[in-house]
């Protein structure tokens, strides 16, 4: 009975083990097989409600929305990159996290942090949909819808007191993210967490600005999100989601939510310099320079009988462009004059005032009596300061010319900076907050708009502006008795001039209007050589309550044309 029973014991194992062999590949693996199946491809025309209901999520942008474009060209090429990406991409991502690796070494008993392993897998990431926006800002916005379920494997170690743990991350196909802790101790014993089902979209913006003229023509990447990213898993430990835990899974939610969009949700950005910011920047004007052209004194007989018909050039050295002069003293060898001037400054480190000396003349060209130079840096701002300068011939130490006696120049300089908060725009052209108050609350205390200050207008372009007879449009400013015009473009109907012209005034234009007017000439001689595309007329009031306006305005007399106007107020 011993031995029969020991055998029956042995068979019914035998029979149980290859029953539950049998039922386990017919549960899990027979019939798991039978359930895949190839899928069937319907057009969209054909399905129901509830299937649309269940796909309409999976649909791209650019088959919900006309403004989103289908860039699957972009995708292709971001597939023969990716190789190229996943190296540079991991090795940007080595050199940020080696600084960070070492603020946590020493801290909680951790010794050491590296990588292990770093590789963001063969799939790329794909775009669904790409939306450019158009602005008056030199920028370019894009608004792509991005999706990435990729296969990368990361793994970083920690050494941690007598404890070596090792992390590891592999994303499996189906968006599944794995992630694996092993805790390696004396007896080598492991444990495992596991993540899955990792879900991550998102609707990032793109801006590049400022668009410049080098190479790759934007100084700055600068990114952020327009909505907080979606962001779902599930979290494992020995077979069970902890996820699962009542309240657990909305909160871990709300903190990531919370987290991303204290750092990178709009208006909050991220900001990538692509060029040096001193080869792109452009000189803005920063104040104005007050010159009081006094007397000379003791200046060179030219003339046969004795004597010099004196006047002053003044200019910024390098800068013909802003030369202005004074008025002619007939034979006078210590002239007064007394007269005025003003010049907008960019850099009064760098700039220097050149002031020269002529004798005019009828015939042939003017004789000059010497020159001078002053550098700003010796002005200090909002002082008056009296030189008295010894004309020389030329700037050069070494000539011995410069020994003779030419006589004297007596001028005056005063430098006014402008306001720091008058002006304070950022890259995309919308002022902050704080110096919006500082503003206002610097006119409250002024009790007006100041004084003088300058007006910047800059012509961007047009657009649609049609001639009967021609179209070479050029524009046209009038601006208190002064006209200034810009470059004339040929043969086109949306010429781009980004132009700028400065007007200096000595009271804030509060009832003034700007004339713009667009025109066309007729290149050679021909009759009606010129031609009105239309114009416009702005109220300046609302340049001086907002500091800047940067806005497409209708032509009138035209029948669709547009021209783009940037107005500022700086005030000093």
């Amino acid at each position: 009975m011993g031995l029969l029973s020991s055998f029956l014991e042995l068979l019914g194992f035998v029979i149980g083990l290859c029953s539950g062999l049998l039922l386990g590949f017919i549960l899990f693996i027979y019939r798991d097989s039978n359930d895949i199946k190839d899928p069937i491809m319907k057009p969209l025309n054909e399905l129901d409600t509830s299937s649309l209901e269940e796909i309409m999520n999976e649909i791209p942008l650019w088959m919900k929305t006309p403004d989103n474009d289908r860039v699957d060209w972009l995708n292709k090429f971001i597939l023969e990159m990716w190789p190229y990406l996943n190296k540079g991409i991991c090795g940007t991502i080595r050199r940020m996290a080696e600084p960070i690796f070492k603020q946590y070494i020493g801290k909680f008993h951790i010794e050491a942090i590296e990588f292990e392993s770093l590789s963001l897998g063969t799939l790329p990431p794909k775009l669904y949909g790409m939306k450019v926006c158009k602005t008056n800002e030199k920028e370019l916005v894009m608004e792509p819808a991005l999706r990435w379920a990729g296969n990368p494997n990361i793994s970083f170690t920690i050494k941690l007191l007598s404890l070596r743990l090792k992390i590891q991350v592999n994303i499996l196909k189906g968006s599944i993210v794995n992630v694996f802790f092993y805790v390696y101790e004396k007896d080598n014993s492991l444990s495992k967490l596991q993540l899955v089902d990792l879900q991550i979209f998102a609707a990032p913006r793109i801006t590049l600005k400022p668009l410049v003229p080098t190479f790759p023509c934007f100084a700055n990447v600068v990114i952020s999100l327009m909505e907080k990213p979606h962001v779902d898993f599930g979290l494992k430990i020995l077979g069970g989601d902890i996820m699962s835990i009542p309240g657990l899974y909305h909160f871990i939610q709300d903190t990531i939510k919370k987290q991303v969009a204290t750092l990178y949700l709009w208006p909050q950005t991220l900001v990538i310099p692509i060029l040096d910011a001193s080869s792109v920047a452009v000189q803005r004007p920063v104040g104005i320079l007050h010159v009081t052209v006094v007397r000379a004194m003791k200046l060179l007989k030219m003339d046969i009988l004795g004597t010099s018909d004196p006047y002053v050039k003044l200019s910024f050295s390098g800068e013909r462009l802003s030369e202005k002069k004074t008025t002619v003293k007939m034979k006078n060898l210590n002239p007064v004059w007394n007269e005025k001037f003003r010049f907008i400054v960019k850099d009064p480190q760098l700039q220097a005032l050149e002031l020269q000396v002529y004798d005019w003349d009828k015939v042939g060209g003017h004789d000059r009596l010497g020159m001078q130079l002053i550098p700003l840096s010796l002005v200090r701002p909002n002082e008056t300061k009296r030189f008295t300068l010894d004309l020389v011939k030329n700037t050069n130490v070494n000539d011995p010319q410069n020994k003779k006696q030419r006589g004297q120049l007596v001028v005056e300089l005063t430098y006014v900076p402008f306001r720091t908060n008058s002006i304070t725009i950022s890259d995309n052209g919308d002022e902050s907050n704080e110096n919006m108050r500082n503003r206002k609350k610097s006119r409250l205390n002024e009790g007006s708009y100041g004084r003088a200050g300058l007006l910047l207008v800059t012509i961007q372009g047009a657009e649609d502006v049609e001639g009967e007879h021609h179209n070479n449009p050029y524009a046209l400013i009038h601006f208190k008795g002064e006209k200034r015009k810009t470059k004339m473009m040929k043969k086109t109907h949306n010429p781009t001039w980004g132009e700028e012209f400065q007007f200096m005034l000595e009271e804030p234009p509060l009832d003034d209007k700007i004339h713009i007017e667009v025109l066309s000439k007729r290149t050679g001689l021909h009759f009606r050589s010129k031609e009105s595309l239309g114009y416009v007329e702005i109220n300046l009031s609302d340049v001086l309550h907002n500091e800047r306006i940067n806005n497409k305005y209708h032509l009138n007399d035209s029948k669709n044309g547009k021209i783009h106007v940037e107005l500022s107020w700086i005030t000093a």
